[in-house]
This record gives structure tokens, sequence and C-alpha cells, in this order.
């Protein structure tokens, strides 16, 4: 009998072996080596507020705002305007009280299929093209992708990255800047402070169904076995970042959909970037586009692979990649 228990024990272990070689090969062969940093020949430029078409910057070129806020936005024609509303309330407040203070926000639409574009153009007219900037993605990239392209031509010392829902309220980026500060002095200027919803986990826990809730404790162990063990909240889309910070990070990414998140703070855990985690309010609003389990499920796919792919060398942290 223990004979035959240990044969079975072996068995399993030579097939969770030959498993685990197969998912690495299968990672290393499917894995698209360099980041993706193409654009067409449309999204190399934007439209200023007279109608006229402008180039857009690069990341690498010295910074001449203070702050740059990045809105990823997908079919937002309904949600956006009440982000932005607010967004800009808060930072034209800001600019009144604190005069040297300069900001642009980018709203990039990721290939929707609706109005995003026309809304965002909207507060260009209203703002200027130097306060507002509308990047219109030809196709669809996904989040990681989007946030990307808005980062990479952007102008500010301090990079902010916000979601089009408004689920954080944009005074938080108060917190946020804070969080950055107490890491001074950054080592090259590098730092970056993630907003996190670590707090209202019980809270969250309440509210949700015990298999909802399964998978996001499932989730969250993942994330800490595989990739991130100093950051609690990883997909939490309010990240503070020096533009030096953004531009090696950013540079590097290769994950485009929801994951993202986890392999920009995996390459700064791999650069040592310091990395502050800090409270902010948060509120669940409606229109979300994750599907509760397919999502779960292709960021838990994705997860290994960015563990695996970076493990076997099919990808490597390169981060002198510029848009072309």
């Amino acid at each position: 009998m223990y004979c035959c228990l240990c044969d079975i024990a072996l068995l399993l272990a030579a097939l969770a072996a030959l498993i685990f070689i197969l998912l690495l090969i299968v990672a290393h062969v499917t894995a698209k080596k360099m980041p993706n940093l193409h654009r067409l020949e449309e999204e190399k430029h934007f439209i200023d507020s007279k109608g006229k078409k402008e180039p857009f910057p690069s990341i690498h070129d010295p910074p001449t705002r203070d702050l740059s806020v990045v809105v990823p936005s997908y079919n937002e024609e309904e949600r956006l305007p009440v982000m932005m509303n607010e967004a800009m309330e808060y930072l034209e407040q800001r600019q009144k009280k604190q005069p040297s203070f300069s900001y642009e926000v980018i709203v990039v639409d990721d290939g929707s299929k609706d109005k995003t574009t026309e809304v965002a153009l909207k507060y260009c007219k209203k703002y200027g093209s130097d306060k507002v900037r509308v990047l219109t993605l030809k196709k669809n990239r996904g989040k990681g992708g989007a946030v990307r392209m808005g980062v990479l031509v952007s102008r500010g010392k301090l990079i902010l990255m916000a979601d089009a829902d408004g689920a954080t309220k944009f005074a938080d980026i108060e917190n946020v800047e804070v969080g950055l500060e107490k890491l001074k002095p950054w080592p090259e200027k590098l730092a970056i402070s993630c907003g996190s919803r670590a707090h209202l986990e019980k809270e969250s826990i309440a509210q949700r169904s015990m298999f909802r809730t399964f998978l996001m404790y499932g989730f969250h162990f993942l994330v800490w076995f595989l990739c991130v063990r100093r950051v609690r909240d990883t997909q939490c889309g309010f990240k503070l970042l020096t533009r030096e910070a953004a531009a090696r990070t950013f540079s590097a990414l290769h994950v485009d959909r929801w994951a993202f998140d986890v392999e920009l703070l995996y390459i700064a855990q791999c650069l040592s970037i310091p990395v502050a985690e800090v409270a902010v309010n948060w509120t669940e609003i409606e229109g979300s586009k994750l599907v509760p389990f397919w999502s779960w499920l292709q960021m838990g796919r994705d997860l290994l692979f960015i563990r695996m792919r970076y493990l076997t060398g099919a990808w490597n942290i390169d981060t002198s990649g510029k848009l072309k």
C-alpha cells in the first residue's frame, strides 16, 4: 500500500513537472518579444482647439508641465463627462491658488465605437489643447496599451493614471502626491505612488458573493506568488509616477490588457523603483468593462505568462524603447 502511494505521488509530481515545462514552452514561443510601440500615422497627432493637426511630443523630451493626467477610455461617452468635470474643476481651482502650477489631461480613446472622442474634444475646445488633448487609437489595444500610448506622449514631471469612470475621487491625487513625497530621496528621480482600495476590502467582501470573493483572493494570491509582493492592491487605476519612472516602466511594458498594472509593478520591482501604496476613496460605478469570471480568468493566465516569459528570457526589461 505504501509503495503504491509513493508511485502515485511520483507519477503526479512527474505530471506536474511536465505540465510546467509545457507551459514554459508555450509562454516562450507565443510571446511577442518587444513591447508594441508602433503607431499609425493618425495616432501621432492631436487636434488642437482650432481644428489643426499637431504632433504629439515624447516622454523622452524634457518636461514642460507639472502634471499629466492620462485617462484611458473605451466606449465612455456617458461616464467620461462626470470624471472630466470633476478633474477639470479640481485642476483649474488648483491653478488659481497656485498660478505656477501647469497641467495637461490626455484622454486616450481606445478604439471606441461610440462618441468618446467627440465628448473629449468638447473639453479640448473649452479649455484649449494646451490643457486637454485627445489621442484617438484606430484599433482597440486594451487598457494597458491605451495607458502606455498616453503616458509616452505626456509632458508632465509627474504622470497620473486615472480611470474614465471616476470611481476614485480626483482630489485624492493629493494623497498619492504625499505618498510620492515620502519616498524621497528618489534614486535617479524614480518613484511610484499607487492609490489603493485595500482598506475597503472587508466592506467589499460583505457586498460580494462567495464566488467573487474566492476569485478576488485567488487573484491576490497569484499576484503575490508570481509577481508583486510590495503592493496589496495592484489594480486600482489611480497611480502617480515620476516622469523618469513612467519612461522606464512603460517603455518596457508588454501586457496590453487588464493585467498590465501587475507587469508595470513587476518591472518597478525588478528595477528597484520605490513604490508607495496610499489609501484612496473609491466607489463602484456601473458600466464596468470587466466580466467577473472571464476577466479574472484572463488576468490569471496573463499573470502566469508574465512570470514565465521573464523567467525564460522571452521578455526582457529594455527601458530604451521609443514610440514609432
